[in-house]
């Protein structure tokens, strides 16, 4: 007789096996044999998403009915502790059974939870939610937050991540302020508060897209790793900023331990507001690792990448990204970079990429160690023309290799 492997694999294997399914075939496997039927029930992690929840109606009606009851069955036959729930599926919006699926798993020992809400108005947490208070990665994707003013916080929370989220503005400063375990926080989209106090000791990773006033960091001497955008190209009054403290010291202050910075969107206009130094009073001597997006005819803009790059001594690879907008001062730009050829050597940079002439000859000219760049054009229509120039510019390092990428 053939032997039933199957039916005979150690208890770790099989839990391992599951773990790897989605849940929809994870439940499929109780068919296998009485050894199997039952083990599905006690898996600690549970996605419903379209991949395990399969719906061929077109009416919400119906969808919301299935998916509902495949929840509901679920949780009821589960037998073991649920350490993660996610609920994502792209067919659903909010509903009020998602509330009593919160108080559910609120009286367990629940680590992660992932709610994306795809469909509909912002979906309103429940005040059960935070009485998860072991909660470790919080997930929330088109949600209303507006927790009691007693109960907010998460005391074991480390990963949170906000997108297409509404809460006020004292809510936010209180849900970071009361989460003092936090190493990772991601907000994108997000709306009803425009400043960023960011008070979080433990916070290494930091990920931030949208619309703002103001960024502030406070205690956040841990911070490594920040991406941040800011979507809309703000008109900052420079006269209103005169004796204070400029937007590009305020920001490093607090931010010692840096060692991968992306400016993007239009935030290099937004820390070039103030007085810009020649360089930082402490310059940033982890970071390792800078990209920026710069409009090269703002003369306010390229005097604050300026200072940048001469306060990181340690760069090793730097990202250039021209955002092209109608200026005046071209001209006047163009000089910053031809008078500092010598004055901002970058004796550890190693990779450059996408940047306008002058900048690429600025970096050739002060990279002593640089092995590649690589430059792409934004159209074919300057493609020749940039080559021509590019071989004409003088190169501090005998090794660096330019390589051209076609326009895509």
């Amino acid at each position: 007789m053939e032997v039933d492997r199957i039916s005979n694999l150690p208890g770790h294997i099989m839990d391992k096996i599951l773990s790897q399914l989605s849940l929809r075939d994870a439940v499929r496997t109780s068919v296998l044999c009485s050894k199997w039927r039952y083990r599905w029930n006690t898996i600690p992690d549970l996605v419903f998403d379209n991949q395990s929840v399969l719906v061929s109606s077109q009416e919400q009606i119906s969808i919301k009915t299935k998916i509902v009851n495949v929840v509901d069955q679920v949780l009821l036959l589960h037998a073991g502790p649920i350490h993660k729930f996610k609920l994502s599926h792209r067919d659903l919006q909010g509903v009020n059974d998602i509330d009593r699926w919160i108080l559910y798993l609120s009286r367990g020992s629940l680590a992660e939870l992932v709610l994306e809400i795809w469909k509909g108005h912002r979906y309103k947490l429940p005040s059960s939610v935070y009485s998860c208070g072991k909660l470790i990665h919080l997930e929330l994707f088109n949600c209303l937050l507006k927790p009691p003013t007693t109960v907010y916080g998460f005391r074991s929370l480390k990963s949170l991540d906000l997108q297409h989220i509404t809460m006020d503005q004292d809510v936010f400063e209180h849900l970071i302020s009361r989460c003092p375990l936090l190493e990772r926080l991601t907000l994108m989209n997000f709306d009803g508060f425009s400043v960023l106090d960011i008070y979080a000791p433990n916070l290494q990773f930091f990920d931030i897209g949208g619309v703002f006033d103001d960024v502030n960091f406070g205690n956040t001497f841990r911070l490594a790793i920040v991406s941040i955008g800011l979507y809309v190209n703000v008109g900052y009054d420079q006269s209103m900023t005169l004796g204070r403290t400029g937007n590009l010291i305020k920001f490093f202050t607090q931010l010692p331990s840096i060692q991968r910075l992306e400016i993007q969107s239009y935030f290099l206009k937004y820390l070039a507001v103030g007085k810009i130094p020649g360089k930082l009073p402490v310059p940033c001597m982890e970071l390792n690792y800078l990209s920026i997006r710069i409009n090269f005819n703002d003369l306010d803009e390229s005097l604050a990448a300026l200072c940048l790059l001469r306060s990181s001594p340690n760069l090793h690879e730097l990202e250039i990204l021209a955002r092209p907008e109608e200026q005046t001062v071209v001209g006047r730009v163009a000089n910053i970079w031809e008078e500092d050829y010598y004055n901002c050597p970058f004796n550890q940079l190693q990779f450059g990429v996408r940047c306008e002439l002058d900048f690429i000859n600025f970096l050739l000219a002060n990279s002593p160690v640089l092995e590649r760049m690589t430059v792409k054009p934004a159209s074919n229509e300057i493609g020749w023309e940039l080559l021509k120039e590019l071989v004409r510019f003088r190169r501090a390092s005998v090794r660096a290799e330019i390589i051209y990428l076609d326009p895509s």
